[in-house]
């Protein structure tokens, strides 16, 4: 039987808007930004939808902001086992400007932000428009995974770094941090009386057998310098709904919050919070079938690379929807001439496969030679982006 996920074309999906689809030209299988072509769930959908039929648009109210608080609290205890309270929850417009809320409220003044890469995009460069040098602490590898260097991020913290950003799911390589590999930061981090932002927007989208331990969960250490971010966005996709939460586990940096202004809430939309609160609570059984298609997709894409171009590097990811291809050894093996040859890596993939993907020299200098792809499409699209890939880099 044909799943129903697998059916949508391009033209149905560009018909929809999505800047996925309608945000770069010559796109015939659209790989790049973190939108899901595969729907939400209809707990969520009913939830929105009856807001709107309510005259719910205006702002976020106080009940709605304890649902909210109620409902994430519930999901971290009974899916992650991390006991959180509702009050700690709070609501923000997305996980960039939380990041900013925490350079603003917690970091020390002018330190430098320590980002193992590659990295988020926006990780990259945002913190140096907000004034904040950037020090990139490349990852390394360890077997098939990639990790954190704890001898390098050490070094960043003696360089004056004062807080972390952690992204965990790892957006773009797609490791699951394991809890000793948590603990094991957590007593650098502490040594040098850092802080650490751990964006856990990707959490709940973690496949089997992995499984996510919020970095704030480890122990009370690592509780007390942490400023946690997550979000139903991605894997209900609903990001553009715009909210995501801040759990202030730390005792001073939810005195900070209360004493600064509660106009750090006014970004999360009332609709976003209504969509959040719904996934949290009512949405777990179709993220479950959710992650079982994704499981799909990310062994057909290994697949099909493994038999076409066994000179990609690429590691099915443990969580996110993304995938991240190590194109350098394909690269060099081009004839003089069929190189990008200082054309930007996805623009080049784009114009000789259509194909949009996320261009890792974005992700930090780490990411040089690499691409990341959204794996969140229908199934035949997946396969076909792995062919065109592997057949561009044939030669």
């Amino acid at each position: 039987m044909t799943d129903p996920r697998d059916l949508p074309d391009a033209d149905t999906l560009r018909a929809r808007g999505w800047l996925k689809w309608t945000g770069l030209d010559g796109a015939d299988i659209a790989a790049w930004v973190a939108e899901s072509d595969l729907g939400t769930a209809p707990e969520v959908t009913a939830a929105v939808t009856d807001a709107v039929a309510r005259g719910l648009t205006g702002y976020l109210p106080p009940w709605l902001r304890a649902d909210l608080q109620q409902a994430l609290a519930g999901w971290a205890a009974d899916v992650w086992d991390w006991r959180v309270d509702p009050e700690r929850v709070r609501p923000v417009g997305h996980v960039t400007e939380g990041l900013r809320l925490a350079l603003d409220l917690v970091a020390r003044p002018g330190a430098p932000v320590v980002l193992p890469t590659p990295a988020y995009m926006p990780f990259v460069t945002a913190p140096e428009l907000w004034g904040r040098q950037v020090l990139q602490v490349p990852m390394v590898r360890d077997g098939d995974r990639t990790v954190l260097d704890l001898e390098a991020v050490d070094a960043a913290f003696r360089a004056g770094g004062h807080l972390l950003v952690l992204v965990n799911p790892h957006n773009p390589t797609g490791t699951v941090a394991r809890r000793a590999e948590l603990e094991a930061l957590a007593d650098v981090v502490d040594r040098h009386g850092g802080r650490v932002f751990a964006d856990e927007i990707h959490a709940p989208l973690v496949h089997s057998p992995a499984r996510h331990v919020p970095y704030a969960s480890v122990s009370p250490t690592a509780a007390a310098h942490t400023v946690t971010a997550t979000s139903a966005s991605k894997a209900w996709n609903v990001a553009g709904l715009k909210c995501a939460q801040l759990v202030l586990t730390a005792d001073a940096d939810l005195a900070a919050w209360h004493r600064a202004t509660e106009l750090h809430e006014e970004g999360a939309s009332t609709l976003g919070a209504v969509a959040n609160a719904a996934a949290w609570s009512a949405g777990r059984a179709w993220l479950a079938d959710l992650l079982a298609y994704l499981d799909g997709n990310r062994r057909a894409l290994a697949e099909v690379l493994a038999e076409r171009a066994p000179a990609v590097g690429h590691v099915p990811p443990e969580g996110t929807y993304l995938a991240w291809l190590d194109l350098r050894a394909a690269l060099a093996a081009l004839p003089d001439g069929e190189r990008p040859d200082g054309e930007p890596l996805a623009r080049w993939l784009r114009r000789r496969t259509g194909v949009a993907v996320t261009d890792g020299a974005l992700c930090g200098a780490a990411g040089a030679g690499h691409v990341r792809l959204n794996l969140a499409m229908p199934r035949p699209m997946v396969v076909e982006a792995g062919r065109r890939i592997a057949a561009c880099l044939d030669r």
